[in-house]
């Protein structure tokens, strides 16, 4: 019966949206199922494919980047969901998404469109960019950048 209600559950927390292996073994475990019980129901859903991690990584990658965040971010954030480093690559190269310009829309977004010239307002917006997971030439680009230019 146990095994019943794990897969019930599972099947529930997957109608509502994707979920790495990983975090929806912590959820059933979080639970209370037994481990043995866990294995099989995770076994038992990706025979199905209602578990990818594939699926689960490029519908994650495609979300955190429509924040926008970039590249470094995702990537973290997928490791810390238990995608492995080739998978997150892949679901990340597969956005084919301009990474200089996300940037640029943010920043914008965030701090406006002028082209900043103050050592501490660039700082700011430097640090902001980073910490959003956009690479240095990335974040170069996104203060840097002018419409007379």
């Amino acid at each position: 019966m146990a095994q019943l209600d794990a897969k019930n559950y599972a099947l529930w927390l997957l109608g509502a949206r994707e979920h790495s292996t990983k975090e929806l073994q912590q959820k059933l475990f979080r639970k209370g199922y037994e481990s043995e019980t866990i294995d099989q129901t995770l076994l038992y859903l990706t025979e199905l494919n209602y578990l990818s991690d594939q699926r689960f990584a490029e519908a994650f990658s495609r979300s955190r980047a429509s924040k926008p965040l970039g590249k470094q971010r995702i990537m973290n954030e997928l490791r810390m969901k238990g995608i492995g480093d080739e998978l997150a690559k892949q679901a990340i190269a597969s956005l084919e998404a301009d990474w200089f310009e996300l940037a640029l829309e943010l920043k914008q977004r965030k701090f406006g469109d002028a082209p900043e010239r103050d050592f501490k307002a660039k700082a700011k917006q430097t640090r902001y960019l980073v910490y959003r997971g956009f690479s240095f030439d990335e974040v170069k680009y996104a203060i840097e950048f002018s419409e007379d230019d």
